[in-house]
């Protein structure tokens, strides 16, 4: 395992760097290499650390690299992380004093890891049995797959007579519920994606990231029958910190804070809006990208407040 602390190594000599930049996208017979690295952002959130790192290394197999990124100087946190750094799936461990958020750390990943396959795991999430094999075998039969992932939200938000509008089969057997997007977690995308659009810029969000390969023809959207990955952020997790409303306040999820859910029920309602929206968008990335998405966006404010 690597360690790293205020500075960012590059251990790749340039024939790797160049190899990287000459992978084939969509529709190549390119031979994928099995590895997986996987990135776990860890910030101020030790109960969900412990957790979370545990079950991604219990669940990652031999083909897997665990890259975790510290962000600030959270003792207990960095007491968790570092009882993990002997294991022998942790791979790199970058410590960074100052909170340097999401894109920083996944830029870090994408640009410094060598595995044709590229995933994160947020440090609130507990993924399922066999995520790696299943998304590797599936990204290895369909080439057209850019982003597919594990399902983040309850079996209970899952509308069967929305969804399967957009449930597709590929060759293989493989079905994903199909999307122009998937959440920053429990994701696995193929480097050649990486290749054609490059790392995230300053301020990009990942949702955008994903719409804008998908403009490019790669697949997106969730692996199914799901892979249920728990989010212990929703009250209704085995394994969540909120209990109460006063809980809510007290660790307030950044999703939470920013569409100003004041309470568990307004944070379960969002939840369970933002698994419709998920299941009913539409596939059409022109609604997403340029002037047509500024309309939309200016008609919803228009005439629905």
């Amino acid at each position: 395992m690597r360690l790293m602390h205020s500075v960012l190594w590059d251990h790749t000599t340039p024939q790797q760097r160049m190899t990287h930049r000459a992978l084939p996208c969509v529709g190549s017979h390119h031979i994928m290499n099995q590895t997986i690295d996987v990135l776990m952002i860890t910030y101020n959130r030790p109960e969900y650390t412990r957790l979370s790192l545990a079950r991604l290394l219990e669940t990652s197999d031999q083909d897997v690299r665990v890259w975790i990124w510290q962000n600030g100087s959270h003792q207990e946190t960095l007491d968790v992380v570092r009882g993990f750094l002997d294991h022998e799936r942790v791979y790199q461990f970058h410590h960074s004093p100052e909170n340097k958020k999401l894109t920083e750390p996944t830029n870090w990943l994408w640009s410094q890891s060598t595995g044709d396959l590229l995933a994160k795991v947020d440090d609130d999430c507990l993924m399922p049995d066999q995520w790696a094999s299943t998304l590797r075998q599936a990204h290895k039969d369909v080439p057209q797959f850019g982003v597919i992932s594990c399902w983040l939200f309850m079996e209970e938000d899952f509308m069967p007579e929305v969804a399967s509008q957009k449930i597709r089969e590929f060759v293989g057997g493989h079905k994903i519920l199909q999307n122009c997007w998937v959440g920053g977690s429990g994701y696995v995308m193929k480097r050649a994606c990486v290749t054609q659009m490059g790392l995230l810029n300053a301020g990009q969000s990942f949702t955008d990231y994903c719409i804008r390969l998908a403009a490019r023809g790669w697949h997106v959207g969730w692996y199914y029958p799901f892979l249920f990955q728990e989010h212990m952020d929703d009250p209704r997790s085995e394994h969540t910190l909120l209990k109460t409303d006063a809980d809510l306040l007290k660790y307030s999820p950044l999703t939470a804070k920013n569409f100003a859910c004041a309470s568990l029920e307004d944070w379960i309602i969002f939840l369970n809006a933002e698994a419709r929206r998920c299941q009913s968008a539409s596939l059409d990335t022109k609604q997403y990208i340029g002037w047509r998405s500024k309309v939309t966006r200016w008609i919803k404010r228009r005439f629905q407040g």
